[in-house]
């Protein structure tokens, strides 16, 4: 009597993979707005909204807890017929993989989104006090070749602090790993999120595939994929090339185009230059936080309270009655400010707006935080 080989089961392929987290993104964004509605009825409109992202991750936390970290399958996962294992035994997940690849994923980039930005301001002033102690260095050179007609040169380790400085933003951004692991994941079928490379957790399908059935793949999104990279990374590098020749012999170029504040802190005089100047700004997460030495230097007195409040009708009388109430948080403005296109808000909650998401809140139009006017009596 023949017996037949054991029945393996196929690793599930790249649609149904994308497929199961679009299901699973749609449920957890269900749940994200029954726990911001109980948190609007609870603590009010603007708890809610100052503790979007916080509500996210709780969410997500909550949803992937009561599924995959118990040993189920998602809804998603259900919905497409497949189950994670571990790599390429084809085993159940263990706890421990299962919670780490949990907390990587979700509180993963939450912690960056708080680590990053006090790591990059910490890094911008060691780099400008090294250009300015560089700068110096030229300075005192150029003096004593006043005869000479060819400035000193700028050395390589200026050059090299000064184009991390310029690109300090992209060199410590993850979006290119990310990028990286997708478009392998376009070309393998495997690892959709980089915590799932990292865990090594694969999907296999739980019903039996013909051979007559097409395993269509997503390698032509791969291909576009790592064809952007490729153009980015191009035209960044004739970017920096073309900034080092305009900048030949000059120290650090765009140090002349700074302005030192105190304490060390530089901002830019360039028109232009919101981003680095908003870095500065904002990099402390919250615009309602406690004095800063940043509000010394520019001498912006501190206050407890908004200085406007439209709960007064004396208060700035030529805002209708109708408009006097904030569309983000329900309540009578505090500080109004005014976005591009006209329409006002409170100053915290359009700028704790504008950061996670720049476009206006009722007509979409294009707003960033630095474009947003306070109103003044």
């Amino acid at each position: 009597m023949s017996t037949s080989p054991p029945f393996t089961y196929p690793f599930a392929a790249s649609p149904d993979i994308i497929r199961s987290h679009q299901k699973d993104a749609y449920f957890s964004g269900v749940l994200l707005e029954q726990i911001s509605t109980l948190l609007r009825k609870l603590r009010g409109a603007r708890f809610a909204h100052t503790y979007n992202s916080e509500s996210r991750i709780f969410s997500e936390l909550l949803y992937l807890g009561l599924t995959t970290l118990i040993g189920n399958r998602t809804l998603g996962e259900e919905y497409c017929d497949i189950i994670q294992v571990e790599g390429e035994n084809s085993r159940l997940p263990a706890l421990g993989r299962r919670a780490g690849y949990i907390l990587s994923c979700i509180l993963g980039p939450y912690l960056l989104g708080r680590i990053l930005p006090v790591f990059r301001r910490r890094i911008r002033a060691k780099l400008e006090a090294n250009l300015r102690w560089y700068a110096r260095l030229q300075t005192k050179a150029q003096q004593l070749e006043k005869g000479r007609s060819k400035a000193a040169s700028s050395p390589l380790g200026a050059r090299v602090q000064h184009y991390i400085l310029q690109n300090l933003e992209t060199l410590t951004s993850p979006s290119p790993i990310y990028a990286l692991s997708l478009a392998t994941f376009y070309f393998s079928g495997s690892y959709y999120h980089l915590s799932k490379r990292i865990w090594n957790l694969r999907y296999i399908f739980t019903r039996h595939v013909s051979e007559s059935d097409q395993r269509v793949g997503y390698e032509v999104l791969g291909v576009l994929l790592a064809l952007q990279m490729a153009v980015q990374a191009y035209l960044h590098i004739q970017n920096t090339m073309t900034r080092d020749t305009l900048s030949t012999g000059t120290l650090g170029a765009g140090v002349g185009t700074m302005a030192a504040i105190g304490g060390g802190v530089e901002v830019s005089l360039d028109p232009n230059a919101y981003s680095t100047n908003n870095a500065l700004l904002f990099e402390s997460g919250n615009a309602a936080a406690a004095p800063t030495d940043l509000q010394k230097w520019t001498h912006t007195p501190s206050s407890d309270k908004p200085r406007y409040e439209l709960d007064n009708e004396s208060t700035m009388p030529w805002i209708a009655g109708g408009n006097r109430k904030c569309t983000l948080c329900l309540e009578p403005m505090k500080d109004p400010s005014v976005t591009t296109c006209g329409h006002v808000f409170c100053w915290v909650c359009i700028s704790d707006w504008a950061r996670e998401k720049p476009e206006c809140p009722l007509c979409r139009q294009n707003c960033l935080v630095q474009h947003v006017l306070p109103l003044r009596g």
